[in-house]
C-alpha cells in the first residue's frame, strides 16, 4: 500500500513537471539545451561521471540520444512508467493464509 502511494506521487510529480516544461518553454527545446541553461558545466559533469563510474557506452548509446529529445519527454516517460508500476502493485492480491478444510 505504501509503495503504491509512493509510485503514484512520483508519477504525478513527473507528469506535472512534464506538462510544465512543455507549456512554459518552447515544446521542441532539447533536454541538452535545458541542462545548459540550468548550469553550463552540468553536461560535462554528467559525461565524466557516467564514463568514470558506469560505462563509456552508456554515455554514447543512452545519454546522448536522450539529450537531443524534447525536454518534456523524459519526465513524461518516467511518469508513465511509475504510474504503470503503481497500478500493477495495487492489482496484486495481498498474500494471506491459505484456507484449508479440516479433514474428517
Amino acid at each position: 500500500m505504501t509503495l503504491q502511494r509512493i509510485l503514484a506521487v512520483l508519477s504525478a510529480i513527473l507528469l506535472v513537471g512534464a506538462v510544465a516544461l512543455a507549456t512554459l518553454g518552447p515544446p521542441s527545446v532539447p533536454l541538452g539545451q535545458v541542462l545548459l541553461m540550468v548550469d553550463h558545466d552540468l553536461t560535462e559533469t554528467l559525461r565524466t561521471g557516467i564514463e568514470k563510474h558506469l560505462a563509456e557506452w552508456l554515455w554514447t548509446d543512452v545519454a546522448l540520444p536522450l539529450l537531443v529529445r524534447p525536454a518534456w519527454l523524459v519526465p513524461a516517460s518516467l511518469g508513465l512508467v511509475f504510474a504503470g508500476a503503481a497500478f500493477s502493485v495495487s492489482a496484486r492480491k495481498p498474500a494471506g493464509r491459505t484456507h484449508r478444510r479440516s479433514q474428517r
